[in-house]
């Protein structure tokens, strides 16, 4: 079935181009609030309960993919008994299946609206407003940001969520199908809830933590990869950005957010990092890239290399997916 499950992929990722994240009712948030219930019963300072969270959460998640894709399969089984060979039918469904679980886990076209909106206001002048809108793409304290800070924040965000928004769910739905997509969804929202290195999550928080690197470790290079081989969309040159990701990436605290990262820098000539302002203190994170700090005009550039990262992406999962029958 894997004309049927490329097909897919393609189609709920034109989905996301289209429609983008619904306003209301979107099954992540849904997973997260289920996620803050569970949380109650299972919390403890500790790893061990770190560890039951995770599994109980990502296995429902995994084991409703499972079921899903059985669903699909013993329907096209059935009826292939029937005809001698895979119906129509259970074709169709696996399509509307991978499609819509694709789209559920996707966040790539909000991702860019939001970067372009975030340059929109700044052009304007509206720093309040921008600083108003950067919480929808980091945690960092926008009032301790200038206008110049607010762009480099933002270009940071895009650069590392192009990877975790939409190459590392695509990348898991060509390799493992539907499980994957809903897994890695469930993996990554964890994360972003309880993955923190702060007196709560210190030791309950680990498991999370360490799922979602393991998780985006191919996924990551992938996405440095792409976004090497097309910085010239953006008037960038591949081998700046290749030397930005071999130098620099390292140096970054995240094995997966350095690789985004350093290769975005050196594909746009700028230099990321530095002193970096959260609600909980300040981080002195290591410079990645050569050239000035990013402003407005960067920003925008990185959109449009994150798209055609995305693009590229999305043709190469769906190929994946088809060989991988």
């Amino acid at each position: 079935m894997g004309t049927a499950s490329a097909a897919g992929l393609l189609l709920g990722f034109g989905l996301d181009r289209v429609l983008g994240d619904p306003r209301r009712g979107h099954p992540v948030a849904g997973f997260g609030s289920a996620a803050m219930r569970v949380e109650r019963v299972t919390y403890r300072d500790s790893r061990a309960a770190g560890v039951v969270h995770e599994v109980v959460l990502v296995g429902a998640v995994t084991g409703l993919g499972i079921g899903l894709r059985r669903a699909v399969s013993g329907r096209a089984g059935r009826n292939g008994r029937r005809r001698g060979d895979v119906t129509v039918a259970g074709a169709l469904g696996e399509v509307v299946v991978t499609a819509a679980a694709t789209w559920t886990v996707l966040g790539g076209t909000t991702l860019a609206k939001t970067g372009r909106e975030m340059a929109d206001r700044l052009e304007s002048g509206d720093i309040e407003g921008a600083r108003a809108l950067l919480p929808s793409l980091c945690g960092r304290d926008p009032e301790a940001l200038d206008a110049d800070g607010l762009a480099r924040a933002a270009l940071e965000s895009i650069a590392e969520n192009t990877s975790d928004a939409t190459v590392a769910p695509l990348f898991w739905g060509a390799v493992v199908g539907v499980p994957g997509l809903l897994a890695y969804r469930a993996i990554n929202t964890l994360d972003a809830m309880v993955g923190y290195r702060n007196e709560r999550y210190e030791r309950f928080g680990w498991a999370a933590a360490r799922t979602d690197d393991v998780a985006n470790l191919a996924p990551a290079r992938l996405s440095g990869l792409l976004t090497t081989t097309l910085a010239p969309v953006i008037g960038g040159r591949p081998a700046d950005a290749w030397r930005a990701w071999r130098r620099d990436a390292g140096k970054h605290p995240s094995p997966n957010a350095g690789v985004a990262e350093a290769s975005m820098a050196g594909a746009l000539g700028v230099t990321l990092g530095g002193r970096t302002e959260y609600q909980h203190g300040i981080e002195m994170r290591p410079t990645l890239g050569d050239g000035p700090v990013p402003r407005v005009p960067d920003l925008r550039r990185a959109v449009r290399l994150s798209e055609a990262v995305q693009v590229a992406t999305a043709l190469a999962a769906a190929a994946a997916a088809y060989l991988r029958r």
